[in-house]
């Protein structure tokens, strides 16, 4: 029996639920800040056939990749009750510090589904600590690799011998292994209330009723040319612009992305896995759909996503992708919009478009306490017609609050001397954008740190007629670096890191 309006409601609610509790089981278990205060995590439940029923409000970045590693670990056969762990990008991860655990639900002896939380962990080895180096010019470098493997002790001790923090990616681990149980346990809960059967068919529901939505908001937007090119500043080997260039069409309710004339793979550490393009592409879609449309599995199929292969953002091994994830994922969202722009509708400035990656590490060896330390920095949002646009906050692909200074200061020898917003660097308009934030880190040991930032020297920018946002800015005791790079911190030495502001929106002033 088919359900109705309000029976529809109630069981999108329920999954959700769910997948909400896997998310707080998380991160009040995590050791590590990123996760622990970040929140730099995601949550999801599948069904048996690898489509997502329901996420929890976690990052876009990591969420809308996420059926590519179920599909990944459904090719192994899983048993009822297997846990698999990955982050090679080329099987189903997007850059490996972002480690996925899924768990093969066991409802009454079968596969009922699966549970999935991918988390960023501080480190995960590679040749700079934290694992996002700024001149890796290939995968190897940036880490180890772990393709779909099953989860045993085993594979636990290799990890953590691969890291430079093993105490603390062990708790991270042990997190996400309860997250994901918990996730376990929901679904069997649901199905005991309400018959596997009827639970089964519910979330097939909910997937064609997400699709039918999302093809009916796309069916009414226009049909025009709709292309774009947007550039990354460099990779951190070479510092040309990078380009990327997108084709939009809307047909028969299908919003199709073509990535054609985007320049080939960059030497650098920018390249994007394919699963995080469409990732990119799925979040641009979900902010045209109406608020109560579900997302899950059903929104993605009516998008479809294309790019020559070995391009920038369909990334082929071995290329390095760690700022690929983090950083081109952003461009690609905005290069869309910029498109959707240029065909007629009506869509924010560009905000920010950066996650202004900072990694701190030490530089000793294990046995003498290393550590290591990774956040994201928020900045400007683009304003939009009718209003102005929010000034500190993540934008775009990433979603992560940002760390206490208390917390950063009791457990790393570092210092936060200034933590305030940019006033004046969001760009005028009818209505203005959001402005950014400016935080300095002082070292008090000597350690090594990796930037990996955009917007530097090209402004978001304004739509409509409002004028950019200030491009952000790194220094290094008052001199001027490089958007991406990696370098040794003396004690004393000041880092300070000023944030992109968000385009403005319509000409004249500001209200």
């Amino acid at each position: 029996m088919r359900l109705d309006a309000v029976g529809l409601e109630v069981m999108a609610h329920a999954f959700a639920g769910v997948a909400e509790e896997m998310g707080l089981v998380l991160v009040h278990s995590a050791l590590s800040p990123n996760i622990r205060e970040r929140r730099d995590a995601s949550a999801a439940l599948f069904d048996a056939d690898g489509e997502m029923i329901a996420q929890a409000a976690h990052i876009p970045v990591h969420l809308g990749a996420l059926a590519d590693a179920v599909a990944a670990v459904r090719t192994l056969e899983p048993t009822p009750g297997e846990l698999f762990l990955l982050n090679d990008p080329y099987a189903g991860g997007s850059h490996l510090p972002d480690l996925t655990l899924i768990g093969a639900i066991d409802i009454d002896g079968h596969v009922g589904g699966y549970s999935v939380v991918r988390a960023h962990h501080s480190d995960i080895g590679g040749m700079t600590a934290g694992s996002m180096p700024a001149g890796a010019r290939e995968l190897y470098q940036e880490g180890l690799v772990i393709p779909p493997t099953r989860l045993t002790p085993d594979l636990e001790r290799l990890v953590l011998a691969n890291v430079r923090t093993p105490a603390m990616r062990r708790g991270d681990l042990a997190a996400q292994r309860a997250a994901v149980e918990r996730g376990a346990t929901g679904m069997r809960s649901l199905a005991r209330r309400h018959g596997w059967t009827a639970l089964r068919d519910a979330a097939r529901e909910l997937l064609d009723y997400a699709e039918r939505r999302t093809r009916s908001a796309l069916s009414r937007l226009p049909t025009g040319s709709m292309t774009a090119t947007d550039y990354l500043e460099g990779d951190g080997v070479v510092d040309d612009d990078l380009e990327i260039h997108v084709s939009i069409a809307i047909e028969d309710g299908v919003f199709h992305a073509d990535f054609t004339g985007t320049r080939g793979p960059a030497p650098g550490n920018v390249n994007c896995p394919i699963a995080v393009t469409r990732s990119a592409v799925l979040f641009v879609v979900r902010t045209l759909l109406p608020d109560d449309v579900p997302m899950n599995g059903g929104v993605p199929r009516a998008i479809q996503v294309t790019a020559p292969p070995g391009c920038l953002v369909n990334a082929r091994p071995p290329s390095a992708v760690a700022a690929g994830n983090v950083e081109t994922s952003q461009r690609i969202a905005d290069t869309v919009f910029r498109a959707l722009a240029a065909g007629g509708c009506v869509v924010p400035a560009q905000g920010q478009g950066t996650m202004n990656n900072v990694t701190f590490g030490g530089i000793g060896s294990r046995e003498s306490g290393a550590w290591t330390y990774y956040e994201t920095i928020g900045g400007g949002q683009g304003a939009s017609r009718g209003a102005n646009g929010p000034s500190g906050v993540h934008v775009g692909m990433s979603n992560t609050l940002n760390t206490p200074i208390e917390v950063l200061e009791m457990e790393h020898p570092l210092r936060v001397r200034t933590y305030a917003l940019c006033i004046g660097s969001g760009g005028p308009g009818q209505w203005r954008g959001g402005d950014g934030v400016v935080r300095e880190f002082e070292a008090l040991a000597p350690m090594e740190t990796t930037l990996l930032t955009e917007r530097r020297r090209h402004g978001p920018a304004g739509g409509a007629g409002g004028q950019d946002g200030k491009a952000g800015a790194n220094l290094l005791n008052g001199q001027r670096l490089a958007s991406k790079i990696t370098v040794r911190l003396a004690a004393g030495d000041v880092l300070r890191i000023e944030t992109p502001g968000g385009g403005g929106w319509g000409k004249g002033h500001s209200t």
